[in-house]
């Protein structure tokens, strides 16, 4: 075999390795998102919150989030709702910020700020004014070993979850 031969099956090699590769780094990228526990977001979270006129007491250990791998956040935690009526109490039970857009079991949300409560079999999302924004059907973890109150997860579908006790709904970039 001549060296122009093997320098095209050479070219061939590393065309096909590359092309290879390319999903392997979308992946990649995707696993640079990190899930992120209470631990970890007592810097990412305020003391408290601002919802319907009035200031609700975050609750860091009820927290959780995503870091994606471009630095970008989702994140939720619980808040203290004892200062607000039964109604609006009922609706918003803890605090979500998506620094991008994102899809909530498959809804489009918007990047803000927002107050979000299971309620029954729905995940009612609502903005600071406490008006209604998406409600989707959330799903129930019966297998979940230990519930908590407010979590993030990895759906093991693709994406993540965000539990309220063993309720949850999913969401993706």
């Amino acid at each position: 075999m001549g060296l122009r031969a093997m320098g095209k099956m050479a070219a061939a090699g590393m065309l096909a390795a590359a092309m290879l590769a390319a999903p392997g780094l979308a992946k990649a990228q995707a696993a640079g998102d990190t899930v992120l526990k209470p631990a970890d977001m007592g810097k990412l979270i305020p003391p408290s919150v601002y919802y319907k006129g009035q200031a609700a007491t975050s609750q860091a250990r009820n927290s959780g989030g995503v870091k994606f791998a471009d630095g970008y956040y989702v994140l939720a935690f619980m808040v203290d709702t004892s200062g607000y009526s039964t109604e609006v109490a009922a609706k918003y039970q803890a605090y979500f910020i998506a620094e991008v857009p994102i899809k909530v079991a498959g809804k489009s949300l918007p990047a803000g700020i927002y107050g979000i409560g299971f309620v029954g079999g729905k995940f009612i999302v609502t903005d600071v004014g406490g008006h209604d924004v998406l409600t989707v059907t959330a799903g129930s973890d019966t297998g979940l070993k230990r519930p908590m109150p407010l979590q993030v997860t990895t759906d093991a579908a693709g994406g993540f979850r965000v539990y309220g006790g063993r309720k949850f709904v999913t969401f993706t970039r």
